[in-house]
């Protein structure tokens, strides 16, 4: 376990990948949501998907985890499983961060009235209906979820290269267009819209979850013939 909490370290070295640029992005996201707000006429409630912007970063954080950290830690004698394991705790605390970041962003937002100009980022209703520690789980799945993503696509890209890569990418989205295809023929979208309100966001996180655990599982079999 000391072996594997090293690798956080190691994984920390560069804070600026797991830590300041996140952050940069989200203030960035704030400020420019909250003028765009300030400048829509009316006064209801304006939401919008701009906190959403560090989370798509995590894809990125996980591509690097992989790309750039990996070869410098087989240099070190770290093990495959060490890395793996330590880089997998490194993406949870970062992504628990981030919930937490989200939680407090929503209770500024609900003191503020939404930062004066009654613009939401981060208290969305339909997100928060579950309550804090349901918004917490949303906004954690979505952090740890595109950074298995990114980890995933570079494990196979280090395991067995672009073309392999590029052919599940394909398979993927022939996937997903045959799904929407069978629905669309089916006329089933009402039964989906249906299903997603009645699970609601914090159901559709923890689904999230279970396809998290399935990506690492794919990304764990698949780092065991990566090439540093």
């Amino acid at each position: 376990m000391r072996r594997t909490f090293n690798v956080i370290r190691l994984q920390l070295i560069n804070k600026g990948t797991f830590v300041w640029y996140p952050l940069m992005i989200l203030g960035a996201a704030v400020v420019i949501s909250v003028i765009i707000y300030a400048m829509i006429p009316g006064d209801g409630p304006k939401y919008g998907g701009g906190g959403q912007a560090p989370l798509w970063y995590f894809f990125a954080i996980g591509m690097s985890a992989m790309t750039l950290t990996f070869p410098f830690s087989q240099a070190m004698s770290i093990t495959r499983r060490e890395f793996f394991f330590g880089t997998l705790l490194t993406a949870i605390l970062g992504s628990a961060l981030m919930g937490i970041l989200f939680l407090i962003g929503g209770g500024i937002e609900v003191a503020t009235n939404g930062y004066g100009v009654n613009g939401y980022l981060f208290y969305l209703p339909w997100l928060w209906e579950a309550g804090p520690l349901g918004a917490f789980v949303v906004y954690f799945t979505l952090a740890l979820f595109f950074f298995v993503i990114g980890f995933t696509g570079a494990t196979i890209y280090k395991s067995w290269g672009q073309l392999v890569l590029l052919i599940v990418s394909i398979g993927l989205s022939l996937v997903l267009v045959g799904l929407v295809f069978l629905v669309t023929r089916l006329e089933l979208w009402g039964d989906v819209g249906a299903g997603i309100m009645n699970l609601g966001a914090l159901g559709i996180a923890l689904w999230g979850l279970a396809v998290v655990a399935v990506l690492t599982a794919v990304s764990f079999l698949a780092f065991r013939r990566a090439i540093p």
